[in-house]
């Protein structure tokens, strides 16, 4: 058995049961013993959508995402998927081979790279190729992405260790936190009349069920509202004290009760930029909280009063032990729940419908949708001008619902996002949520949908444009032409993949879905969206302003 193969077997010992890659000469060996040992491999169009496609699969499985790229051009084109999974802290290790030799064209400086994009770097090493394999695997687990260099003379050589021995210790539990910390938070809520607790991905990443059901008894006993930040959309839903979003995306009910606050308890959430609009939407007066397991994320996007070091859950249970038989009404009357019944959803916030014979309003659009489509889904949007609504009109059944690869801020994930979600949770309808822009960018992974027979939703609002740049650059009498297209049938690219596909003007034209629901759902489905919006979405304005 040579390296390359006992890597394979060795990742699948550990838990690897997909792989997605394009493979080449460089990772043919490694994958092919991962597939014999019994993974999954995905084939991706290119390296950059099997990396996001990876990123996704870890994000709404809750398991270790894996990507295989051959050596050089493989690995750069994967690097943006890569960026992504790193500053959204994915789970991942990326098989990256290695040419040795420097004056080769396809060598890179490896652990630079990693280093530049914020991912961990580990090399095989031939003295003890599968402890490094391990090692890597247990700091994904952690919450890592990883690069693990396979350099390809190692590969090549003869394996003088066993993958199938038992896996060595993952190192040390994450501290229980400090009796101090939990004490001091305690009080903070005995002494709060309006707390508010803004859950992150941080809480998100933790098993859905259990983040949940600690983060809702706390809030239960000291009467506090439950926001999250963009990412862990869906956490909390259902419960009456939900007021969704926290930032640019929160209705205006959920901006003005948060604005509120005399307590704000941050769970795995770093309250940045968008999280907070820049700082605005927190009351000055308010007492701050941070809890997060890595003490370096305490602080570090704006000033804390109290800072808590531990998983979310062992804290959320750890302060609701502290407090005793101890309970408060805070937010909790009758006339507030009434309120976000009848105002916490944005589809509830009347609107002047813009659209025209040439298009729809894309918060039409998304309502039809939200109407249209089984609650049991799974919606992973892009980025661009677009996003808020589906973001925001789309319903999701938990935090394993929504899938939102926005750390980076690239256009063009989305589509290889909606890919990887549908692999991991066949048992949902998988919507893509997408720009034209980003649409066209990843266009080349409709083959990949198709050839794996996903009966996923593909929705393209399509403003033949760049909308943000339009909107934001428009208004101030700058020329437009490097950010604006001709109008593109984007359903007839759609059926040249193999696509079910079709054109939406108004409401109407949503007939098709249902039909599409109601068939066999054996290829995707495209609609092109033909929207039309007379103003740019209202989280971009207030972005805009922030900037």
């Amino acid at each position: 058995m040579t390296v390359a193969e006992g890597i394979g077997r060795r990742l699948a010992v550990l838990g690897a049961d997909h792989v997605f890659g394009v493979v080449g000469s460089g990772n043919f060996h490694v994958t092919n013993a991962l597939i014999a040992a019994g993974a999954r491999f995905v084939a991706a169009a290119h390296e950059g959508g099997a990396a996001t496609m990876a990123d996704a699969y870890a994000r709404v499985s809750g398991r270790v995402g894996v990507l295989s790229v051959h050596q050089g051009p493989g690995v750069t084109n994967a690097l943006t998927g890569i960026a992504e999974a790193a500053k959204s802290r994915t789970p991942l290790v990326v098989l990256a081979p290695e040419a040795p030799n420097p004056r080769s064209n396809f060598h890179l400086d490896l652990a630079g790279l990693a280093a530049a994009v914020g991912a961990g770097f580990r090399r095989v090493c031939r003295e003890h190729a599968l402890d490094d394999v391990d090692a890597a695997w247990w700091r994904a687990t952690a919450g890592e992405t990883v690069v693990l260099g396979l350099p390809l003379d190692v590969q090549a050589e003869a394996l003088q260790d066993d993958p199938y021995r038992a896996p060595a210790a993952p190192g040390p539990a994450r501290p229980a936190p400090r009796a101090e910390e939990v004490a001091a938070l305690a009080e903070e809520l005995r002494r709060a009349r309006r707390p508010v607790f803004i859950a992150g991905r941080g809480a998100a990443r933790q098993p859905v069920d259990a983040a949940r059901a600690a983060l809702t008894r706390l809030a239960d006993r000291c009467g506090a509202l439950l926001a999250v930040s963009a990412a862990a959309k869906g956490l909390f839903a259902g419960d009456p004290w939900y007021v969704d979003v926290s930032g640019g995306f929160a209705t205006p009910l959920a901006a003005s009760l948060i604005a509120e606050a005399d307590l704000v308890v941050a769970w795995g959430s770093t309250l940045n930029m968008w999280t907070t609009r820049h700082g605005r939407l927190i009351p000055a007066g308010a007492t701050v909280v941070q809890v997060d397991h890595d003490p370096g994320a305490l602080g570090i996007n704006r000033k804390i009063d109290l800072g808590v070091v531990g998983d979310v859950v062992a804290v959320a249970e750890a302060v609701t032990a502290d407090l005793g038989d101890w309970s408060a009404v805070g937010w909790r009357s009758a006339q507030v729940r009434a309120r976000i019944a009848d105002e916490g959803q944005w589809r509830n916030v009347p609107y002047v419908d813009s659209s025209t014979r040439e298009g729809i309003d894309p918060r039409t659009l998304t309502i039809a949708l939200d109407d249209l489509l089984p609650a049991e889904r799974t919606v992973a949007v892009d980025s661009g001008n677009f996003m808020g609504y589906p973001a925001m009109f789309l319903s999701v059944p938990d935090a394993a619902g929504f899938c939102f690869t926005q750390a980076f801020q690239s256009v063009g994930l989305g589509l290889a996002t909606a890919i990887g979600a549908a692999v991991a949770r066949t048992d949902r309808l998988t919507v893509a949520a997408l720009g034209d822009g980003g649409f066209l960018m990843s266009v080349a992974e409709l083959a990949t949908a198709v050839r794996l027979g996903l009966p996923m939703v593909i929705v393209v609002y399509d403003d033949a444009a760049y909308g943000a740049e339009v909107h934001h650059f428009g208004p101030d009498g700058h020329p437009l032409d490097t950010v604006t297209f001709p109008d593109t049938d984007l359903a007839a690219i759609g059926r040249g993949f193999g696509c079910d596909a079709l054109t939406v003007r108004s409401p109407a034209d949503l007939v098709g879905v249902r039909d599409w629901l109601d068939g066999p759902r054996s290829a995707p489905l495209l609609i092109d969206a033909k929207v039309r919006s007379p103003r740019g979405a209202w989280w971009l304005e207030e972005a805009f302003r922030g900037h």
